[in-house]
């Protein structure tokens, strides 16, 4: 990806959530962001579209087995939580002297 024209996301690891579309579509519970792939604009978030997966036997699990663990949901369908607020809010990006800050457009507070 050309690095002049790489897409500014609003959402980091560790950030509070809501999913706003989908099936595990919640706008009142916040999850925690586990990570980000801007490459692709996707996110990894706690507990959303859980996925089963078949494991081989192998050293380190030698029984092999079923797993169920998160996969990637788009981007697009997660908004960031505003605490204060208590709801999700949109975001504004504002220069400060130490660089960028991210600041919630309902409350008006920075997002940690």
């Amino acid at each position: 990806m050309n690095k002049r024209f790489k897409p500014k996301f609003n959402i980091k690891k560790g950030d509070s959530v809501v999913v706003i579309a989908g099936d595990d579509k919640n706008r009142t519970q916040p999850r925690t962001v586990l990570a980000v792939y801007p490459s692709e604009a996707r996110v990894l978030v706690e507990g959303v579209k859980m996925v089963t997966k078949h494991l081989k036997p192998n050293a380190q699990n030698p029984q092999g087995g079923i797993v169920t663990e998160e996969a990637p949901i788009a981007i697009s369908n997660v908004m960031l939580w505003d605490a204060k607020a208590k709801a999700p809010a949109r975001i504004t990006r504002e220069r400060k002297e130490n660089g960028f800050v991210r600041v919630s457009k309902k409350s008006g507070e920075v997002i940690k």
